[in-house]
This record gives C-alpha cells, sequence and structure tokens, in this order.
C-alpha cells in the first residue's frame, strides 16, 4: 500500500515563513478535501514540535531525540484518516538559527534532527518529503541578528554576531547535507524570491485552478524592527530580567515602534 505524501516545510527563519503560513491557514477551510495542514497556531502540538526541535538542535541527546519523535506523534495524531498529502510548516523545524542559544553555525544538527522526524513519519504510514527555504547570506544574516535580538535574548553588537558567524557554510553545503541524511530526490530547495506558499501547494498536488483562486494575503508579517527598536531590546537584554517581562516588553515594543524614530511625530502628550 502507497504511503501518504507528507511534506515538511522546514523554514529557514527569516525566509517569510510567517506569511507563508498566515497564507496557508486563511486557505485551509477551502482546500481541506485535497490537503491537510498544520502550522504553528496557538495551543496547539505544533508549538511544543517546534520547541522540541530547537531543543534538540542545542544538546542532541537521548532524551531530547525522544521528545522530539513523542512531539512529532502528538501532531500526527491529530492528522484525519484519509488520503489527503499533509503539510506541516514550522521555521522551528530547522532548529536553533545562528544567535538562539549560544548557536553560531548553519544548522549543524540539521540533517540529524530530520532524520529522526523521517525514520518517525514513515513509522506511522508516512511518505515525508522536505521544503527548506533560503535568502542570500547578506540579506539573511542582518535579519536573523535582529530576530535574536528580538525573541532569543541575544545581548550582542551585529559586529559582535557577524564575527561569531563569518565562517558559516553555504547553503548548497546545508542542503546536501540533508540530502545525505534523508535521501537525494526527497528534498525542495527554494532559494530567493519565491512564492512558497503556493510552491508547497503545488508539491502537495493541488491543481492549479484551485490555487490561482485562493486570495492573497492583505500584508506581510513579522516584519522586521527598525534600527532604534532593535538597539534599545538588544540593550534590554544585557539586563538580568526574567524572561516572561522581558518577552512583554519586546511586545510593547514592537507594537510601540514609532517611539524609536527620532523623525517621527509625537502622539498624544508626555
Amino acid at each position: 500500500m502507497a504511503q501518504r505524501p507528507l511534506i515538511f516545510h522546514i523554514g529557514v527563519q527569516k525566509t517569510g515563513t510567517t506569511s507563508v503560513q498566515r497564507f496557508l491557514e486563511q486557505a485551509a477551510p477551502q482546500i481541506a478535501d485535497r490537503v491537510i495542514l498544520r502550522t504553528p497556531a496557538e495551543g496547539t502540538p505544533m508549538r511544543p514540535l517546534g520547541r522540541a526541535a530547537v531543543a534538540f538542535s542545542l544538546a542532541p541527546g537521548k532524551d531530547r531525540r525522544e521528545a522530539l519523535v513523542a512531539a512529532l506523534d502528538e501532531v500526527l495524531d491529530t492528522i484525519p484518516q484519509g488520503d489527503q498529502p499533509v503539510l506541516i510548516s514550522h521555521e522551528n523545524l530547522s532548529g536553533a538559527m545562528p544567535g538562539n542559544g549560544g548557536e553560531t553555525g548553519l544548522y549543524p544538527v540539521l540533517p540529524r534532527l530530520l532524520k529522526q522526524l523521517d525514520r518517525a513519519a514513515q513509522d506511522r504510514g508516512f511518505d515525508p518529503r522536505y521544503v527548506i527555504c533560503t535568502r542570500e547570506m547578506e540579506d539573511w544574516l542582518p535579519s536573523v541578528w535582529a530576530q535574536a535580538v528580538r525573541t532569543d535574548g541575544y545581548a550582542g553588537s551585529w559586529a559582535d554576531f557577524r564575527a561569531a558567524t563569518a565562517d558559516l557554510p553555504d547553503w548548497p553545503n546545508l542542503v546536501r547535507r540533508i540530502e545525505n541524511a534523508v535521501g537525494e530526490g526527497r528534498v525542495t530547495h527554494l532559494h530567493g524570491p519565491e512564492d512558497t506558499a503556493r510552491h508547497l501547494l503545488r508539491l502537495a498536488g493541488l491543481p492549479g485552478d484551485r490555487i490561482d483562486a485562493l486570495p492573497p494575503l492583505p500584508d506581510r508579517a513579522m516584519e522586521r524592527l527598525n534600527d532604534n527598536a532593535t538597539e534599545f531590546l538588544r540593550q534590554l537584554n544585557r539586563l538580568e530580567l526574567n524572561p516572561h517581562a522581558r518577552d512583554r516588553v519586546a511586545e510593547l515594543v514592537a507594537r510601540s515602534q514609532h517611539l524609536f524614530t527620532a523623525q517621527a511625530p509625537s502622539e498624544g502628550t508626555l
């Protein structure tokens, strides 16, 4: 009996994944007869799966490997019976990005991580495939640094970050290592400007006319903070704050970026 297609969209971070997921979530009710979608929506097992992937990438021991497989099983338990292809999208399935948890490499554990997911998915009767999205390094790294400052508590300057990541290999090197782990021909590499969401749906077998009929998103998501807001958070990250309190401040900064732009007019009275 043929195995059920399962597509893992594994990011990487800062390649437009949040916008892709918003598009997929918007489209999900219209295409549920042809594709089953899972994205990291609040309160779903996809959130723990992303956390387990990052934890395994930072310390790939037996306990964290078992936690990763258990988290994937929790997600697969939510998939309804049927023969529709399944599309799972989570940027943290690539593991910790540079700047997160002391990571300075280019996803060094990702091939091992995907090998665990691959084996677990096949054991459940799925035929897994992998999609990795990348950008030019000179564009990607500044966005990764700013995101690490914003969400991961990174306190180093851009110069510090660039020095720590000076010896990164290129993307084709990473893709080759992934192919060596899960098999050549099972990995799709999308590089540069690409309509990723529609490409994913094509890989899942959705007909072109159904894809063309889906409405676009009204705006982009998770835009980079302005330079002054990023610097404010970087300085904040140097303080010994409760992580929950630090995250609350970061949310406020993201919603109030105009306060960190000297040229912007004041709003209200102080």
